[in-house]
């Protein structure tokens, strides 16, 4: 099973709207620097029940179809909630950096992460940057997620890039010889702020502080019933 997407793909000097193709989808998780920001992770996770894995980074096999710009997803129930990640793609030769959400069910985690992160759709923004073109600062990079609030959206995960490792290491922790075409990789996330929790929708940003360029992701999350 494959994903098409359709893609806006931004060089320094100019874009090009783009249809890809995902033939291999990669979740790769426990992926801080920091063992500090990882433990607080940890820690947040094991409240729910999930277990930590026995080695890290740790990277799951997520079926390619999985993968969607759409504006909405559908979710079995009331247990899930995305989290704010960097993605790596591997297009027309060139890697790609771009914006995505590990949707994950929080309730299938506590017994099996692979089988959670096969449950929800892994929504992407339609934008991508060259990797190449911010790999010397890439350090410096935001992101950021948001969830409604009572009266507005709330803060609900923010950090720089630098406390996760460096994406060409983590490539190479997967594959030596670099991703293969059509192979994307989720990259990690930060802790939350105030507790991971459901949300009916969804929204993060990453940014390019020396450039001011940055790529939104935004979508809905509608629930189905769960008929026992």
């Amino acid at each position: 099973m494959t994903s098409h997407l359709d893609v806006k793909l931004l060089f320094a000097s100019g874009e090009v709207s783009a249809l890809v193709l995902v033939n291999e989808l990669i979740v790769a998780g426990w992926t801080g620097r920091d063992r500090a920001v990882v433990e607080k992770h940890i820690r947040e996770l094991k409240e729910l029940g999930v277990k930590a894995p026995s080695t890290m980074p740790v990277y799951y096999r997520v079926a390619a179809a999985r993968v969607t710009t759409a504006p909405a997803i559908q979710v079995a129930g009331g247990a899930s909630s995305g989290e704010v990640e960097f993605v790596l793609a591997q297009w027309n030769g060139e890697l790609w950096v771009g914006l995505g959400s590990d949707h994950t069910d929080r309730q299938a985690e506590t017994f099996d992460v692979t089988v959670s992160k096969q449950m929800c759709e892994k929504p992407v923004a339609s934008t991508f940057w060259r990797f190449a073109d911010v790999e010397e600062y890439w350090d410096e990079i935001l992101m950021r997620s948001y969830i409604p609030g009572q009266r507005e959206r709330v803060l609900y995960q923010q950090g720089k890039v630098s406390s996760m490792i460096a994406p060409r290491d983590l490539i190479a922790g997967f594959q030596k010889d670099g991703l293969t075409e059509g192979t994307m990789m989720f990259c990690g996330t930060f802790a939350t702020i105030g507790g991971i929790r459901p949300a009916p929708r969804f929204e993060a940003e990453i940014e390019d502080p020396r450039t001011g360029r940055r790529i939104s992701l935004s979508y809905d999350i509608q629930e189905l019933p769960v008929v026992s």
